[in-house]
C-alpha cells in the first residue's frame, strides 16, 4: 500500500492504539522514572537488549524474506522473490562481515550512519503511514525528518554520556582490533561534541520550521477547515515526539534507552508495516484482533530468528578476541545486529520505493 493512499479507517484506529500511542508513553514514562529514581542497576540497563533477542527487535526483521513476494502479489513464499533476499543477505552481510575483521574503526562509524539512516526511514514511513504527517510534503521535507528522527538516537546520547557511547563503540572494535581503539578518540572530544550539539539542534529547528511553514501556508491556501486541523494535527504530533526524544536521549543512559528505543518505537513500527502488507495479518488487526497479528508475525519470523541467533553464537567462535564482560558480549549482539541490518536496510529501501516513500 502506497503513503499516498489511506489506511482503511479500522486499520489506521487499531494502529494508533497498538502501535503509536504505546510507544510514546512508555518512552515518556521512562524519561519520567529516570529522572525521579536512583541510578538504576547495570542488569536492569542492559535487560531491553536481552529481551530484544526475541521480543520485537531482532525477529523486526526476520520477515523480510516474504516481504517482496507478498507486496508483488505473488505470495510470501513466492521462489524467485526468496531467492533475491537470500542473495542480498548473503553478498551484503558478507561484505560487511568481512569489513568488521579488515577495518573494524570504519566498519564501527559505518553502522553508527547505517542505523542513522535506517530508523530515521523507518519514522519517516511511519509518520506518513500511520500518523497523517501531511506537512512532510516534498522530498526534501521528509528527508530533513529522516536526518532528524535517526540522529535523535545515534546522537544525542553522544552528547549527554560521551563515556558510556564511547565504552559501547569501544567494544565493538576490540572484538576485532583492540589495539584500534584509540582511532575512535576524536568523536568524543569536547569540540566534536560542542559541533554535534549545536549542530544537529540547527537542523531539528530546521525540520521543524519547515513543517510549522507548510502547516501555516495549507491554511493560507483553499484547503478546509478539517484538512487543515489534521494538518496542524500532524505537525503537532512530531514536534512533540521530537521532543521527546531530544529528552529521552540526553537524560537516560545510552544502553538503556537504545535498548528501548529498538525494541518499543523503531522495531515495532516496523512490524506493524509488516503486518500491514500481510493481508491475513491486516485484517486480523483491522478486527482488533492483536493477539492474532502478533502470533501471525512471530509464527513467520520464528526461522530467520533462530537462524541469527545461528549466527550471533559462529560469529562467538569467531571473533579475535572473546568478549568477556557484559560490554563485550553487548558489543558481539550489535556487531552481528550490524551485519544484519545492511541487508535488511535494502529490503526496506525497496519498500520505500514501491510504497512511494519519496
Amino acid at each position: 500500500m502506497s503513503v499516498a493512499e489511506r489506511l482503511p479507517p479500522a486499520l489506521e484506529r487499531h494502529l494508533t492504539a497498538a502501535v503509536v500511542r504505546p510507544s510514546v508513553a512508555a518512552i515518556a514514562v521512562a524519561t519520567l522514572l529516570v529522572t525521579l529514581l536512583p541510578p538504576l542497576p547495570v542488569e536492569v540497563r542492559y535487560a531491553p537488549f536481552v529481551v530484544s533477542v526475541l521480543l520485537f527487535g531482532l525477529p523486526h526483521g526476520a520477515v523480510d524474506h516474504l516481504v517482496p513476494g507478498r507486496m508483488l502479489g505473488q505470495g510470501g513464499y513466492a521462489l524467485r522473490p526468496l531467492l533475491a533476499v537470500l542473495g542480498v543477505y548473503t553478498l551484503l552481510g558478507g561484505l560487511y562481515l568481512v569489513a568488521w575483521y579488515v577495518v573494524p574503526v570504519a566498519a564501527a562509524v559505518f553502522f553508527v550512519l547505517l542505523t542513522w539512516f535506517h530508523w530515521g526511514q523507518g519514522d519517516v514511513y511511519a509518520m506518513l503511514a500511520f500518523e497523517r504527517a501531511g506537512h512532510l510534503q516534498s522530498r526534501a521535507e521528509r528527508a530533513l525528518a529522516l536526518v532528524v528522527r535517526g540522529g535523535l538516537p545515534m546522537l544525542v546520547p553522544l552528547v549527554g554520556f560521551p563515556g558510556e557511547y564511547r565504552a559501547v563503540a569501544e567494544a565493538w572494535v576490540r572484538l576485532f582490533a583492540p589495539e584500534s581503539v584509540s582511532a575512535l578518540a576524536p568523536f568524543f572530544t569536547t569540540g566534536a561534541r560542542t559541533g554535534v550539539a549545536v549542530g544537529f539542534l540547527a537542523v531539528t529547528l530546521l525540520s521543524l520550521g519547515a513543517g510549522l511553514w507548510r502547516v501555516r501556508a495549507g491554511q493560507r491556501g483553499a484547503g478546509t477547515d478539517a484538512e487543515d486541523g489534521e494538518l496542524r494535527r500532524g505537525w503537532l504530533r512530531d514536534a512533540g515526539e521530537v521532543a521527546l526524544l531530544w529528552l529521552f536521549f540526553l537524560l537516560v543512559p545510552p544502553i538503556l534507552a537504545i535498548g528501548l528505543y529498538f525494541t518499543l518505537w523503531h522495531a515495532l513500527r516496523h512490524i506493524a508495516r509488516l503486518v500491514v502488507v500481510d493481508d491475513p495479518g491486516a485484517s486480523a488487526l483491522a478486527a482488533g484482533d492483536y493477539l492474532g497479528a502478533l502470533v501471525r508475525f512471530a509464527r513467520d519470523a520464528t526461522p530467520a530468528t533462530v537462524g541469527a541467533l545461528l549466527f550471533f553464537a559462529g560469529l562467538y567462535l569467531a571473533v579475535p578476541t572473546a568478549p568477556g564482560d557484559r560490554a563485550g558480549l553487548l558489543g558481539l549482539y550489535l556487531v552481528g545486529i550490524a551485519v544484519l541490518t545492511l541487508p535488511h536496510v535494502a529490503v526496506v529501501t525497496w519498500m520505500d520505493l514501491r510504497q512511494d516513500v519519496w
